[in-house]
């Protein structure tokens, strides 16, 4: 199929506009006589910036337009792009035949100018576009551009290649050395000495096109940028932009640095002070690496004072954690899986991500925004578990599960959850070899998949919790712990009978669970007849109110605090081991989980309830 591909007729590329415009070229119908000749042996071509003075006479020597200030015209030359630009069909034929500061003159027929059937350029007032005509043209420079507008109102022009691959976007933070003339050479602003100017991409320090422009250059590049006036903005640079038909600036991108706005609200930022090495962002650590920092925290003071220093209070050795872990603040690690190694980056944290859920230093006020500077070290990837035994994979399988449950009960369930999740996706590969490796094997895997849902409980997604106690009851329906979980997960989304089986078979299926299944149908009758006066509550008097009144009568707010029962549970697993994991924290939060408006806690056992309470000759509209 490949070979029968290779030989097959390829399409022939499309002719351009341009191209279909030649066409019609006829011989006689451009003449050219070169007048001064110019230097070197290179023309230009399509996709060049041509810059050039035109002046136009009839045969007799009359001067019908230019741009030349002797003859009335701007004395500012015209600036295009080959093949891009809208031009008359004589020029983009003549233009590609002239040397740099060649002057030339073309003769051209009508067609060949203003005269041309659909011609895409409109001729001035006046203009004598049915006469053959003279084209007087200086050449004087031409060059490859990079269009970064398609409308060829932003154009640049590299003069000496930058280092790297990356450009400044928004929110970076850029130095640069700019200056600017006008199209006739007149220079309007000039910062070629001294310090660089310094701003902000995306906050208008700097006219539009010239923002535009910087966005495609790399560090210490230099380039023209055109600009015309349509993208000539008021900027800090430049406030007065009005009259100038375009502007040439000449750049030099000294720095730039990255800014990462980690939060979208302005709170948690992170700019790269020094690069690092390698490819962003697939050289950046993964979840589980080792990695090794030095930093340094600071308070956001006046003083900016330090409260830590790895070089200074850590015997000068650098600070090692495993990321996913929960072993660093939260903005911390966020900031520091953006980086390569090498770089240097100083993060401005908020206190909900610093210090005030985890661990504060003596000396860092409650509430305090932080200022980290993070230099990544190095980190180590995690360990590839292919071609490892069965014992050790199952050693790797019980660190990462026990990290797991560690996470669990500081309540970072996020980051339990992606604890358990990458077991069950290395376990996608295990294969156990007799029947004690499967054993174990599926005991494992039961205990994290329990874990799993207790984690999406947690989070108040009952359906998620209920996938995980499933997927353990499909393999042993008389799984205890399975069955009690997913119970609490039903009782919790108001599935008060689906609930109720689950704890009644904990008992037929184990006499021991009798305890905590009892527990947990008190917990449910509780539930049951929270909900019951609930809905007394909220239709309290609605079939005694007019039509027009009965709308008002469901809208009151009826929500109601439940309290927090504390219920033991010694459910063990298959072979009498824990999962590692305090039910008393889910009973406790059970009544209080994450849920929508009131109505989804009582359907589908709406109907039942609304019998017992007289209600059940009622439609529900």
């Amino acid at each position: 199929m490949a070979v029968e591909e290779d030989f097959a007729p390829k399409k022939k590329k499309e002719p351009s506009e341009n191209d279909i415009r030649r066409k019609k070229i006829k011989p006689g119908n451009v003449m050219k006589a070169e007048m001064r000749p110019g230097g070197g042996d290179a023309k230009p071509s399509d996709d060049d910036q041509v810059i050039y003075h035109c002046t136009v006479r009839t045969l007799d020597g009359v001067v019908v337009e230019s741009t030349r200030l002797e003859y009335g015209g701007k004395g500012i030359p015209i600036r295009q792009v080959l093949g891009k630009s809208k031009m008359l069909l004589g020029l983009l034929e003549g233009l590609t035949t002239m040397l740099k500061g060649e002057v030339s003159m073309f003769k051209m027929k009508p067609e060949m100018h203003y005269g041309e059937e659909d011609c895409p350029v409109s001729p001035p007032n006046s203009f004598p576009k049915e006469d053959e005509l003279h084209f007087e043209i200086e050449l004087i420079d031409f060059s490859k551009v990079k269009v970064v507008s398609d409308d060829l109102g932003v154009i640049k022009q590299v003069i000496n290649d930058g280092q790297g691959w990356e450009s400044p976007r928004e929110p970076y933070e850029v130095k640069a050395r700019i200056s600017a003339k006008t199209g006739d050479g007149k220079v309007i602003l000039s910062c070629t000495q001294g310090e660089p100017y310094s701003f902000t991409l995306g906050k208008s320090e700097v006219p539009k096109g010239l923002e535009i422009g910087i966005g495609t250059m790399t560090r210490e590049e230099k380039a023209v940028i055109y600009v015309t006036n349509e993208y000539l903005t008021e900027s800090t640079l430049m406030s007065v932009v009005e009259g100038f038909e375009e502007v040439h600036f000449e750049v030099e991108l000294v720095q730039f640095t990255q800014v990462r706005d980690m939060l979208g609200d302005g709170r948690l930022i992170k700019r790269r002070v020094r690069d690092g090495k390698g490819e962003f962002p697939m050289d950046c650590p993964l979840h589980d690496s080792l990695l090794r920092v030095h930093y340094k925290g600071m308070l956001l003071n006046e003083e900016k004072t330090v409260f830590y220093d790895t070089r200074v209070d850590n015997d000068g050795q650098p600070l090692e954690f495993s990321s996913g872990e929960g072993l660093v603040p939260e903005g911390f690690e966020m900031c520091v899986r953006l980086m390569l190694p090498g770089e240097v980056a100083l993060v401005t944290c908020p206190p909900d991500y610093a210090y005030d859920k985890f661990q504060r230093p003596a000396n860092v006020p409650e509430g305090a925004y932080i200022q980290w500077e993070i230099e990544l070290l190095g980190f180590e990837m995690p360990k590839d578990w292919t071609g490892m035994d069965f014992p050790t994979i199952m050693g790797e399988a019980e660190k990462i599960r026990n990290t797991g449950n560690r996470l669990f009960k500081e309540g970072k369930f996020e980051l339990a959850k992606a604890k358990y999740e990458k077991v069950l996706r290395e376990f996608n590969h295990v294969n156990p070899q007799d029947d004690e490796e499967g054993k174990i094997f599926v005991n494992t895997r039961n205990l994290l998949n329990l874990n799993l849902a207790a984690c999406y409980l947690k989070s108040g997604e009952c359906k998620k919790s209920i996938e995980y106690c499933n997927k353990v009851l499909d393999a042993n329906p008389a799984h205890v712990k399975a069955l009690y979980r997913r119970g609490m997960a039903y009782m919790t989304n108001g599935d008060f009978e689906e609930a109720r089986r689950d704890f009644e078979t904990m008992v037929k299926m184990d006499k021991s669970s009798e305890s905590d299944a009892m527990a947990a149908l008190q917990k449910l009758k509780q539930k049951e007849q929270e909900v019951e006066r609930r809905v007394r509550k909220q239709f309290k008097g609605l079939f005694d109110k007019k039509p027009g009144e009965i709308a008002e009568a469901g809208t009151q707010d009826v929500e109601e605090k439940s309290s927090g029962e504390t219920t033991s549970d010694n459910t063990k697993d298959d072979h009498g081991d824990s999962d590692g994991i305090e039910e008393e924290a889910l009973l406790e939060d059970a009544g209080n989980a994450p849920r929508g408006r009131w109505f989804s806690s009582v359907w589908p056992t709406g109907r039942r309830l609304f019998s017992a309470v007289g209600f059940q000759r009622c439609t529900i509209l």
